[in-house]
């Protein structure tokens, strides 16, 4: 099946096609997290936003180069104005670590969060730390081209000088003109030819942990620089898609734009990607405003904002019910929704593989699978998705009970039809699948416990052997002993 993608492109506000630069391969950058605390419902969105992409094109036969950073260094408490502190430095003083503690603890963290909710490994995650000596070599470049100057030690991207040659605002529609009417000289930016010059390095003041040697001073780079410089490294100086969240338009992805624009002459991305938030009451979900729920509260039910604890797949699934570029506003409400359509499409599916094939057939499978790439073809529509794949569940429910027939070769595309859309490409599976591969704490519990049943069994302390065992079977677990050991599965 041939397949013409159209994807919202941000950078010319409307749908295009999308054509990749080299046939059958796709480069996707993605802005990941400043890890400085755990992963909120926030990083869920885009995390599982660009997992569903990578899945979709590989799915459908690209190469995928998916490449999703950390930063760990450059991005200051008003990531605006660029003032205030190093969010890691100022983490670590609170808690009296090492900047480079507080980075591991947070990705480890946040890696956690993204195993739970089955989003799948980037092909490459570079940090801005590892990738000091590209950042300061584009600041060379830009310098040299005209496009920077240094001041006090700093230097800044001069974004009058390159407003002369190329329009800056082309992503967010912000002008020049509008910046500096918009725009007021905040102490200790005096430094600046403008106020709405960003950094490219900042001189390290005698406070800063994080610094690293360089001819302007002893310091660390601009927030904006890491991304141009590594997906540059990565991808190439032009690459295909550009992702992340629509709070990223500016000042992040804007001044990206900038600053490769001016080294390379062109932009980097042919398409720019975002998602939108998700909000708490009508506002935007972040650690800056102190309204997050993290991903392990949501998970354990801990926040006093919950009503109950939510898997994550009932997560993954809540996120997908809306388009990308829409909102999500939380509430117990819209979760409790998603885990009951999680768990039907679910009991479909399972419905579906005891089923049994006839003679006759009376459902059209290609239809509904041809419904089902439609969706994700037009701008990787998964509410659109989902409503198809329910359609296929009612079709599944009235085979069951006799209503409907089906034959051997469509019970096949079916069966392939579900698995493709539902586990391969948006991510879902069963919280039991967690629980049997030992994923889930529940399934290292049963574990542990039916290994000390053999150890009671092997100290002749029978009664204790049959306590397990009974206890088990009355959670609904089925245990075989075998010569090897046991075998054990939810009922």
């Amino acid at each position: 099946m041939q397949h013409k993608i159209f994807i919202y492109n941000t950078l010319t506000r409307k749908k295009q096609e999308f054509v990749p630069l080299i046939i059958g391969k796709l480069g996707l950058y993605v802005c990941g997290p400043t890890v400085y605390g755990d992963a909120h419902l926030g990083h869920a969105r885009p995390a599982i936003t660009f997992d569903v992409v990578s899945r979709y094109f590989s799915h459908i036969g690209y190469k995928v180069r998916y490449v999703r950073n950390i930063t760990d260094v450059g991005h200051l408490t008003d990531d605006v104005a660029e003032t205030g502190e190093d969010k890691i430095s100022k983490k670590a003083r609170l808690e009296q670590l090492e900047p480079m503690e507080v980075v591991h603890q947070y990705t480890e963290s946040y890696h956690d969060s993204m195993r739970a909710l089955n989003v799948k490994s980037p092909s490459i995650e570079p940090r801005a730390t590892g990738h000091i000596i590209e950042q300061q070599e584009m600041i060379r470049k830009l310098l040299e081209l005209g496009f920077a100057y240094e001041a006090n030690g700093s230097v800044y991207f001069d974004v009058l000088k390159y407003n002369e040659k190329y329009p800056y605002g082309t992503l967010s529609g912000r002008k020049v003109d509008e910046l500096l009417e918009n725009t007021r000289e905040l102490d200790g930016q005096s430094e600046k030819r403008n106020s709405y010059d960003f950094a490219l390095w900042k001189k390290a003041t005698p406070e800063h942990i994080m610094r690293w040697s360089s001819e302007w001073s002893e310091g660390f780079p601009g927030w904006h620089m890491e991304c141009s410089a590594m997906s540059t490294k990565y991808l190439g100086k032009k690459f295909d898609i550009h992702g992340g969240g629509m709070d990223l338009v500016f000042p992040h992805h804007e001044a990206e734009i900038a600053q490769s624009t001016a080294v390379h002459g062109h932009d980097s991305a042919q398409c720019w990607m975002h998602n939108n938030m998700i909000t708490i009451n009508g506002q935007k979900m972040g650690k800056s405003l102190n309204n997050f729920i993290n991903l392990d509260e949501l998970f354990t039910g801990t926040h006093e904002l919950l009503e109950q604890a939510y898997s994550p797949m009932t997560i993954r699934f809540f996120i997908l019910m809306a388009h990308y570029r829409g909102t999500i506003d939380f509430s117990n409400e819209a979760l409790q929704a998603a885990e009951k359509g999680l768990n039907r499409l679910l009991s479909g599916i399972e419905t579906l593989s005891k089923i049994k094939a006839s003679s006759e057939n009376t459902l059209d499978v290609e239809k509904l699978t041809n419904k089902c790439y439609e969706a994700l073809n037009d701008d990787f529509n998964t509410p659109i998705l989902l409503s198809q794949l329910f359609e296929g569940v009612k079709s599944i429910n009235s085979i069951a009970a006799g209503n409907e027939k089906i034959d051997t070769a469509g019970l096949d595309a079916l069966t392939k039809l579900f698995h493709n859309f539902t586990f391969d490409i948006l991510g879902l599976k069963s919280e039991e699948e967690d629980v049997k591969d030992g994923n889930d704490l529940s399934g290292v519990l049963i574990e542990m416990l039916l290994n000390m049943r053999i150890a009671a069994k092997e100290n002749k302390d029978w009664a204790t052997a049959d306590k397990i065992r009974n206890q088990l079977t009355e959670m609904g677990i089925v245990i075989k002993d075998t010569k090897d050991g046991f075998e054990w599965e939810i009922k």
